[in-house]
């Protein structure tokens, strides 16, 4: 399973050292979708692209090596690693290729936002945040999506971190999202697998979080899904919030409410396969 990777510094405008700035694309079934998300990707000033193809039985890894970008480097694993998992695995590998900041890109996510990847980048590398977010609410949600429970508990998991007056409604699990290496180096990259939780864990290591662009949600180009993806995903991000708020206050982790507890598509996440990863020795510079 181990892979080796190649690294290429260059020189970027932020500092007179080298920043090394890297984009984790997690990938499951994009093809059609992948080409778009890697050519504009391709045009940034980063260091190296990291896509985690997962699970896939379609064309994505067909396209993806078509494509020969110099900076694309590709983790492949035969079994679906469940959602969010990947930036665990990715984020690995950009550690392991000095990367200063890692940038969250999903692969389906086939609007034009580069300018805002870049203000990502600025945030962690000039602004010195260490979670940089995405705002895609600018304006209120609309009346059908506000009774949408996911953005309740994504305030309420703000409430509770002391976030809410600044960040709003944002997270690390809507919209691209960029972390600084303090960040990796501080909690254990496992965490990454349940983005919320990444966010509490940061925040109760006094870590800088605030929101660095605004994409609205229209704008991301995410792949449209049928309603019953949409109330796993609605599940999976309640229960993800719910997990966050208990590590937080450092108690046993929960993602039960009244009387439901909160799954979706959390029991499909392979830690199994992450911690295995995880526990290899670092790719190779």
């Amino acid at each position: 399973m181990e892979t080796a990777l190649l690294i290429a510094q260059h020189t970027h405008a932020y500092s007179e050292v080298m920043d090394v700035i890297c984009v984790v694309v997690p990938a499951k079934n994009e093809g059609g979708r992948i080409t778009t998300v890697l050519q504009n990707l391709g045009t940034l000033p980063i260091d190296h692209i990291i896509l985690v193809a997962n699970g896939s039985k379609d064309s994505t890894m067909r396209e993806a090596l078509a494509m020969r970008l110099p900076k694309l480097q590709i983790i492949y694993f035969h079994e679906c690693l469940g959602i969010d998992t990947p930036r665990a695995v990715g984020a690995k590998a950009a550690l392991a290729l000095g990367s200063d900041v890692v940038v969250f890109v999903d692969g389906d996510m086939v609007g034009t936002f580069n300018e805002n990847l870049m203000e990502l980048v600025d945030g962690v590398l000039l602004k010195h945040m260490d979670m940089a977010l995405t705002n895609c609410y600018p304006s209120p949600p609309r009346h059908i999506e506000r009774y949408n429970p996911t953005f309740q508990w994504r305030l309420n998991l703000n409430k509770e971190l002391g976030l809410d007056k600044k960040i709003n409604l944002a997270s690390p699990a809507h919209g691209p999202h960029a972390v600084s290496r303090r960040l990796l180096e501080t909690i254990s990259l496992r965490e990454l697998a349940v983005p919320p939780v990444t966010m509490a864990l940061a925040r109760l290591n006094k870590l800088k979080i605030d929101i660095a662009t605004t994409i609205p949600h229209y704008r991301l180009g995410s792949s449209v899904k049928n309603q019953i993806h949409t109330n796993k995903i609605i599940d999976t991000i309640v229960g993800d919030c719910l997990e966050a708020i208990a590590a937080f206050h450092d108690q046993s982790r929960n993602r039960q409410w009244q009387t439901k507890t909160y799954l979706g598509y959390h029991i499909e996440r392979r830690f199994d396969l992450l911690d295995l990863f995880l526990s290899e020795k670092p790719c190779s510079k």
